[in-house]
């Protein structure tokens, strides 16, 4: 049994036992690299514009078989000036 789920393609029987196997290799990527190229926009944008920082972060693109991410809120404490020249400096007496 075990050995079905390891061979490649797409078939009806994987896709009934592992909701994770109706998507190939590629589109796996394509979600990855599309995930990856909106954080760096919402990234770019944060360190960019004054206007961003309202800006929630975007959400990734739900895989099959996989839960369904908690909405979770994180509070960013962002260093201040002195405490990244200090850890710096710190780094550059190393």
């Amino acid at each position: 049994m075990k050995s079905l789920l390891k061979k490649p393609g797409r078939s009806t029987l994987m896709a009934a036992m592992d909701e994770s196997t109706s998507w190939s290799p590629g589109e796996y990527l394509m979600a990855r690299v599309s995930d990856a190229m909106e954080l760096s926009n919402f990234l770019f944008l944060k360190a960019n514009s004054p206007e961003a920082d309202g800006l929630d972060p975007p959400s990734p693109i739900p895989r099959p078989g996989e839960p369904e991410p908690e909405e979770r809120k994180v509070d960013h404490e962002f260093a201040t000036g002195e405490e990244l020249a200090s850890f710096f400096s710190r780094m550059s007496s190393m």
